[in-house]
């Protein structure tokens, strides 16, 4: 069996004590890793002012984490400058929050250059390599320019948008360029696999050659969670001492959720607007309903985030104070993670999942809201069509998030909606999330990989 090579931007490590992250993508590559033998390499998120060449490598059974670190001029040009500045706003559809800089765009492929000189180092001739996300699109030519010659694959985690989109960004032709030297790119869902392969086509003949001959393929592998554990999960988390103060503090009114990091892409601030049309169009909902929107920050050194969370407390204290009495607050805002089995447990007592993304690549909370609920009893999905989870949940109540109003309209249907037609949609959700959990991403990536 070969060994498998996973490449992210950051690497679920063991810390001192042992431990490890617990989410769902973690723990499916670490089980692969452990099922085939492998390592895990990335960035161990420290800055130092003289990174070692070599990466420290800590070994917990047959996974081998391996890191290097980055100095600070590396994470302002690689991750906050190009990656995240530049990238991830043009590849959510944002171009008015697309800032370009040559000096970050030639840190981002230093890094990358960086992180492939030291992977090679360490890497077998028979390893299956895979690499995740935005911020490692050139790695892979950069092995390559080393002499690499293992299948190497690329899953790209976010929205892929248009070539008229992506073509703004300088340098895009390099790195469409720079991708066809993978062996196989995953992406999310059928839209995103046929805006890359229109743009690799539109990049020149060379990228279009290795599409021609097959030495590339790009296909959508779209990711799902571990929906059995979470279910169960769910279960355990009734009895949670937080989701018993936060049901406590309801007193008996329904519960609308949202949980998404505060980031511009996922439309929190139009999602409250939204629930004051819902509340000013149903004025009998009034005390009765409360909207919980979970957004700890993200990126705070970033100034657009700086913004977004100015302008998301400014309409917090409008619609609160507009609406709101003594006895009822509509929106309770919290900026703290919670566990894993606190979220469970709050879907689970959740008559709304409003997911309302204005552009998404997957959205694992729309999955991880339906494999929550009450099988007898279960809530409601509200899910932006533009959230890459769409495609596949067809049964929630699909919407657009620049809609104010149709949003307003969905959650009030979603409220009203009888319990046997609920229990049908969400039978329908369920068996799709069991039937394409994580595992079975991770396993058909990895075979279409080693089939190539």
């Amino acid at each position: 069996m070969m060994r498998l090579v996973v490449v992210s931007n950051r690497v679920a490590a063991p810390d001192g004590e042992g431990k490890t992250a617990a989410g769902g993508l973690a723990v499916a590559l670490r089980a692969a890793l452990q099922q085939q033998g492998g390592i895990w390499f990335g960035w161990s998120g420290k800055v130092t002012d003289e990174p070692a060449a070599q990466p420290t490598i800590v070994r917990r059974g047959k996974v081998g984490y391996a890191v290097v670190d980055l100095t600070a001029v590396d994470r302002d040009e690689y991750y906050l400058g190009f990656a995240n500045r530049a990238l991830w706003p043009n590849m959510h559809y944002r171009l008015g929050l697309t800032q370009f800089s040559r000096a970050e765009y030639s840190g981002y492929m230093r890094v990358n250059r960086r992180f492939a000189e030291a992977l090679a180092a360490i890497l077998q001739p028979s390893d299956l390599v895979w690499v995740h996300d935005y911020h490692l699109i050139p790695f892979a030519a950069e092995l390559r320019r080393l002499g690499v010659t293992n299948r190497i694959g690329y899953f790209h985690h976010i929205p892929w948008p248009p070539i008229d989109v992506f073509g703004a960004l300088p340098g895009c032709q390099d790195l469409l360029l720079a991708l066809t030297a993978y062996d196989l790119v995953g992406v999310q869902t059928a839209r995103d696999a046929g805006n890359l392969v229109r743009a690799i086509e539109e990049a020149g003949p060379e990228a279009r050659q290795r599409l021609d001959r097959g030495a590339l393929k790009v296909a959508a592998f779209p990711i799902g969670i571990d929906t059995m554990a979470f279910h169960a999960a769910a279960l355990r988390a009734e009895d949670n001492s937080v989701v018993q103060r936060t049901m406590d503090g309801l007193a008996a009114r329904d519960l609308v959720i949202g949980v998404d990091r505060l980031d511009y892409s996922k439309g929190i601030v139009e999602r409250l607007e939204s629930f004051e049309r819902f509340l000013i169009a149903n004025p009998d909902r009034r005390g009765n309903v409360v909207l919980l929107q979970i957004s700890p920050h993200s990126r705070s050194e970033v100034p657009e985030y700086e913004q977004l969370d100015r302008q998301t407390d400014s309409a917090l204290g409008r619609i609160n104070s507009s609406l709101g009495d003594p006895s009822w607050t509509p929106i309770r805002f919290i900026k703290q993670a919670y566990t894993r089995p606190v979220l469970a447990g709050l879907y689970r007592h959740a008559a709304v999942g409003l997911v309302t993304p204005m552009r998404d690549g997957m959205n694992l909370v729309a999955k991880e809201y339906v494999a929550a609920q009450r099988p007898e009893d279960p809530g409601v999905l509200v899910l932006s069509r533009f959230a890459g989870a769409a495609e596949q949940m067809t049964e929630a109540l699909i919407v657009n998030p620049y809609d104010k109003f149709e949003v307003a309209m969905a959650i009030g249907a979603a409220l009203l909606m009888p319990k046997d037609e609920r229990i049908s949609r969400w039978q329908a959700l369920f068996e799709g999330l069991r039937r394409q959990d994580i595992t079975w991403w991770t396993r058909t990536f990895i075979d279409a990989l080693a089939r190539k």
